[in-house]
């Protein structure tokens, strides 16, 4: 997945309400951008870290920049906007680059499903094979060298998986695509020290036949796309 344009980058000051990071430019100018990202973002922003943002041309927008990705101490890109996974995947999807998701004629997106509504994130669809949901999620937290999420707990990705095995249990493929979006990470696992209920519904979702991979995209201020897979470990 391309970036619309070319990114500028800044230096992190910090992130607060959850939506707003300042950003210090080669200048010296101290500005304010818009974070897409729900998460507490551990690792990702922290104060120092470069900073590559997009600029909107909506004249409406409040706060015109976005931020796209960071790079920390280690030198590894991070994409947080969280926004992005679900393009990434839905590309990779369509130019056939996940191996278990080949062979679906449609592919949508956002669907209305399950009891607790939801939307799944794509959908794929053939005349002759069941319908396959897949969820879609970021992994950005890297600690002690190993991958993990979620990184706060998440009420609404435990709805998820809840609603993935009930789409099990109807007889249709059900599909939890985890994204990796940092440089540094090569695996995945549960992260049982942050949210014990997700990693427990994880457990269970596998057990029933929830199908669980991991796909790690190659991060650049140029583009973000998959280019391997990589494990999803037990915790």
């Amino acid at each position: 997945m391309k970036f619309s344009s070319q990114l500028q980058n800044a230096t992190l000051l910090k992130r607060y309400k959850r939506f707003l990071v300042d950003l210090r430019n080669n200048d010296g100018e101290e500005f304010t951008v818009h974070c897409a990202n729900t998460g507490k973002m551990t690792g990702c922003a922290e104060r120092g870290f470069k900073a590559y943002y997009s600029t909107s041309d909506n004249v409406k927008r409040k706060y015109p920049h976005s931020l796209e990705l960071t790079q920390d101490n280690q030198g590894h890109l991070i994409c947080v906007n969280t926004a992005m996974a679900n393009k990434v995947a839905y590309e990779a999807i369509e130019q056939n680059c996940i191996e278990q998701l080949t062979e679906y004629q449609d592919i949508s997106s956002e669907v209305k499903y399950g009891n607790e509504n939801s939307r799944i994130d794509i959908l794929l669809s053939s005349d002759d094979k069941p319908e396959c949901y897949v969820e879609v999620k970021s992994v950005t937290l890297l600690e002690e060298g190993k991958g993990y999420f979620p990184d706060a707990e998440t009420v609404r990705g435990q709805k998820h998986l809840r609603e993935l095995i009930h789409i099990k249990h109807q007889g249709k493929r059900a599909v939890l695509l985890f994204i990796v979006m940092h440089n540094g990470i090569d695996s995945v696992r549960a992260a049982a020290h942050i949210d014990k209920k997700y990693a427990q519904l994880l457990t269970q979702a596998r057990s029933e036949g929830v199908e669980i991979y991991a796909y790690k995209a190659q991060v650049t201020p140029e583009e973000v796309k998959v280019i391997e897979q990589v494990s999803v470990l037990d915790t």
